[in-house]
């Protein structure tokens, strides 16, 4: 992402020219920030994803929401789009006629990238562990076959499950489904993992 030189932005104005905008922007602090363009692989693993999910959630009253919803952080300010969304309660907006900003995810999904991972992974997790619907955040590597997931389990506590290597599994505890690895990396061209790198590990953070 790359900051925009212009001046401050108020909220109003960043989502009128959000709207009409041919590119996404995260906006934080009167500040937008434009967001680059995905590659193959992160694409085809949200897509591989989404299906997996949507497969085992189907009929449960789950939404499942690509890039393209922005979400807004109300505690922080931050609006941002993250790679996948899941809601399994009412979705709430900041805006009930649009329904373009959604304020109540249940499960934050990012695909990282070496331009966006440490963010990912640091500030953009600190604003994510703000919101109080949030009940797990998973990181899936594009470079790698390796998921983590993060799950709340007190205010201020995340516990760090990971699974390493094409033939593990994660269980996404809220929706009550399992995500294995082939299916997240079906077609995406990685280099070959050792089989002694097939594990779960879990943590706290």
């Amino acid at each position: 992402m790359t900051a925009q030189t212009r001046p401050y932005l108020t909220e109003t104005e960043y989502l009128e020219r959000e709207r009409v905008s041919m590119i996404k922007h995260e906006y934080y602090a009167g500040k937008i920030f434009a967001m680059s363009g995905a590659s193959e692989a992160h694409n085809l693993i949200a897509s591989n994803v989404n299906a997996s999910i949507y497969a085992q959630i189907r009929g449960r009253g789950c939404r499942i929401y690509p890039s393209d919803m922005r979400i807004k952080i109300a505690k922080t300010g931050l609006y941002t789009y993250p790679d996948m969304t899941i809601v399994c309660e009412t979705p709430e907006f900041t805006d009930m006629t649009k329904r373009d900003t959604l304020l109540n995810p249940m499960i934050i999904i990012e695909i990282l990238s070496p331009s966006t991972e440490r963010y990912d992974r640091g500030v953009k997790f600190q604003n994510y562990r703000t919101i109080g619907s949030l009940k797990e955040y998973i990181l899936i590597a594009q470079n790698k076959h390796h998921i983590e997931r993060y799950t709340r389990h007190e205010e201020n506590t995340w516990i760090l499950t990971e699974a390493i290597g094409i033939d593990s599994i994660i269980i996404i505890e809220s929706i009550r489904c399992t995500l294995s690895l082939a299916d997240a990396y079906e077609l995406v061209d990685l280099p070959p993992e050792s089989p002694s790198e097939d594990r779960t590990i879990t943590d706290t953070e």
